[in-house]
């Protein structure tokens, strides 16, 4: 009877009836919502937006449950769980009112606010339409109202639901040193799940993100496709449900694994957003959707131009000083680099970093290296010309170090177990304020000390393996996954709010952090530590289908590879690097002096081509999963500019001569093209087409044809529109 009553008053309040719907709409997509007579919100459509959206309300289209509780007749996985105060495992949402507003003009915010039918327990679902780039950020707001806490166990960010004869999943997996390798698989009856449990660096067996494409499998410019991708650093986990009706739900956000969190009474708990897009023309228009988005709202200067920079780290490792670093500033202005980057080792004097096994923590200027300090460093950049970086990783401490032995009680670990390290390390708890303070001014103090600093390079180099914290209570042990997340989060945007022109790039090991609520805090990210560049082709593929090409720091190493082993051509080395956000580790005193000349050029041709590559939208063309050859090309916003990337990565007995059809040029222009970045001046593998001048529609339709034969060759063509 309770009930009953509760819920009438609820309706006569708000004066809603049934069978409202809410619509959620960009450009392109719709997401229709509807309220149902029993005040239920229900999912009814989501899929390309019509023209005349008030028809999906004509005739009755699905009713799937658009934010799944525990408890109820729902007897899938439940995208809120919770126990209430008086111990009831059970929530029944009913919808309260929805609002809209728009933060600026290309966003439409929508909240939707539901309580449970009996308890003071209120869930806001909020959605974000970017009706340009055609992206739904959605997540979800719980409120505790209640007498006393309650205890969450499952809090999704997200429930969508799709009907199609089959579904395809490709997930994003690999390890240090391999990342974002492509899997598709198909999905079956029961579940699928792809999650992280490593709490920090949480990206390094499997990233967070997905394509889910329905009826047929994945297509580059085909079928209906859609892409996901959770902005958090913290543990994932995305769940694919197909149920006995052959209808799918995906839930995603925080993994709830160890996770239950307790919400006191008057607290609200925000989960992260799930960035979302819907595509009926294949994952390519997925990408073009994230990258677009992504330069405005994802990552921090997306419309800022980016520095070629040169890092000392496999030419040093951790063994320099001041000479040098000055020898190496020098080689780097004289051969065109923009900026220096003073990596791992330059801090630690009691325990001086001369190795991974010490001295992390202790960030004071090591004075036996760097007798006149950091400052020194920065005006032997500055008066060549060249800006200055360094590194940090102030998540972590070496047992050997000045820091552990005064807070010992400040890293995660649980009591009575070994405290087990990788990379010689362990892991500062974040969900202590007096650490989260401490991290805090580490990067703040560096930065102060040390005015002239020009970029930051945030490294995180382990993940967690005993999870316990010291300052953490008995009974909220399993906060610590949520809370050093989003003190993480607070403290990068503190220091990108102070510094808002330093350069910040993320780093992880490699691609261990890559995620749209880190990387509005930073200008680039490093997807992977191997610099090989057959490696980099299969990483760099995976992790441009959602994160942004103008982050994208690739750089040029030293062959044979120091990871790989692999001796590959300096060409090759450079196209690939070329094809991202130029850097390099090869260091000009390693180079002949007829590869410094190839070198300086080939800086020179990307300082002309980059806003193209950084800014411009990318088309793959042919992928390196399915052909010995793999094509990839950006364009220019105007179609006035395209820079065309080719690359044989398995030879051949025969050469390869499969045609190339460019994507994305005005078919009306007339375009000239040739190949640059070339060895010899006087040969080019497109010398047919040099010259010449080919309409859009041509380069499109009946496409180039040139040969590529020799192991790890590669051909990058610049196409020009003729005015």
């Amino acid at each position: 009877m309770r009930y009953l009553v509760t819920t009438l008053c609820l309706m006569l309040a708000i004066g809603v009836f049934a069978n409202d719907f809410i619509t959620i709409t960009t450009d392109n997509t719709c997401l229709l919502l509807k309220v149902n007579e029993k005040k239920k919100l229900e999912q009814s459509y989501f899929g390309k937006r019509t023209r005349h959206l008030d028809e999906l309300e004509k005739v009755p289209l699905k009713d799937y449950n658009a934010y799944a509780t525990f408890g109820t007749s729902h007897v899938f996985e439940a995208a809120l769980r919770v126990t209430h105060a008086d111990g009831n495992t059970s929530t029944d949402l009913v919808y309260i009112s929805s609002k809209s507003d728009r933060p600026d003009d290309n966003i439409v915010h929508t909240v939707i606010s539901l309580k449970d039918a009996y308890y003071g327990l209120y869930v806001d679902l909020h959605y974000n339409a970017y009706q340009k780039e055609n992206i739904i950020g959605q997540w979800a707001e719980i409120r505790n109202a209640e007498n006393n806490s309650v205890r969450l166990e499952n809090f999704a960010s997200s429930d969508l639901s799709f009907y199609a004869k089959d579904y395809f999943v490709s997930q994003f997996h690999g390890d240090w040193a391999e990342e974002m390798n492509i899997a598709e698989q198909e999905l079956t009856p029961g579940i699928k799940i792809i999650d992280s449990k490593l709490g920090v660096r949480t990206n390094q067996y499997t990233h967070p993100c997905f394509l889910l494409s329905l009826d047929n499998p994945v297509e580059e410019n085909h079928g209906e496709v859609i892409g996901g991708t959770l902005a958090w650093p913290g543990n994932f986990q995305f769940c694919f449900e197909v149920n006995n009706d052959q209808e799918l739900r995906v839930l995603s956000g925080i993994n709830p694994y160890a996770s239950a969190y307790t919400l006191d009474k008057d607290k609200s708990f925000k989960t992260p957003a799930l960035l979302y897009t819907y595509s009926n023309e294949g994952s390519g228009e997925v990408t073009r959707n994230f990258h677009r988005w992504a330069r405005k709202y994802g990552i921090k200067n997306g419309d800022k131009e980016r520095s070629i920079l040169l890092n000392n780290w496999e030419a040093t490792y951790f063994d320099f000083d001041e000479p040098k670093l000055t020898r190496i500033i020098d080689d780097a202005s004289k051969m065109g680099f923009e900026l220096f980057l003073l990596d791992d080792g330059w801090f630690g004097n009691k325990y001086p970093r001369n190795g991974d096994n010490a001295g992390l923590g202790d960030w004071q200027t090591n004075k036996k290296k760097l007798p006149n300090g950091i400052p020194y460093l920065i005006n032997e950049c500055h008066k060549r010309g060249l800006k200055f970086g360094i590194w940090v990783e102030p998540e972590m401490v070496n047992p050997k170090s000045e820091l552990y032995e005064k807070h010992p009680d400040w890293i995660i670990a649980q009591p009575h177990r070994e405290r087990t390290e990788q990379r010689n390390q362990l892991i500062l708890d974040l969900s202590n304020p007096k650490v989260q303070e401490f991290v805090y001014n580490t990067v703040d103090n560096i930065l102060q000390e040390n005015p002239g600093i020009d970029y930051v390079k945030w490294d995180c180099n382990r993940f967690v393996y005993n999870p316990g914290s010291s300052y953490l209570a008995a009974g909220r042990q399993s906060h610590l996954w949520i809370d050093y997340s989003n003190a993480l989060l607070e403290i990068m945007n503190k220091i990108r709010v102070k510094y808002p022109d330093v350069t910040f790039m993320l780093c992880s090991g490699g691609g261990g952090r890559i995620d749209y609520a880190s990387m509005k805090n930073f200008d680039e990210y490093w997807i992977s530590d191997n610099n090989d560049p057959l490696q980099r082709i299969f990483t760099q593929w995976g992790a441009q289908y959602f994160f942004p090409t103008i982050g994208l720091a690739s750089h040029v190493s030293v062959s044979p590879n120091h990871i790989s082993g692999r001796s590959t051509p300096l060409k090759y080395r450079f196209d690939v690097a070329m094809a991202g956000k130029l850097g390099m580790d090869l260091q000009p005193v390693q180079m002949t002096d007829e590869e410094k000349v190839f070198s300086r050029n080939a800086i020179e041709t990307y300082k002309k081509i980059r806003k193209t590559v950084l800014h411009g939208d990318l088309y793959r063309i042919l992928s390196p999963y399915k052909n010995n050859r793999t094509v990839f090309m950006y364009i220019s916003e105007d179609k006035n500019e395209a820079i065309v990337f080719n690359f044989l990565v398995r030879k051949e007995i025969k050469p390869n001569i499969q045609t190339i059809y460019l994507q994305g040029l005005d078919p009306d222009m007339k375009y000239t093209l040739k190949e640059i970045n070339k060895i010899s001046p006087d040969w080019s593998r497109s010398s047919a087409y040099e010259g010449k001048e080919f309409s859009g529609d041509y380069l499109m339709n009946v496409g180039l044809t040139f040969p590529m034969y020799n192991e790890y060759e590669s051909v990058v063509l610049q196409l020009n529109s003729v005015r």
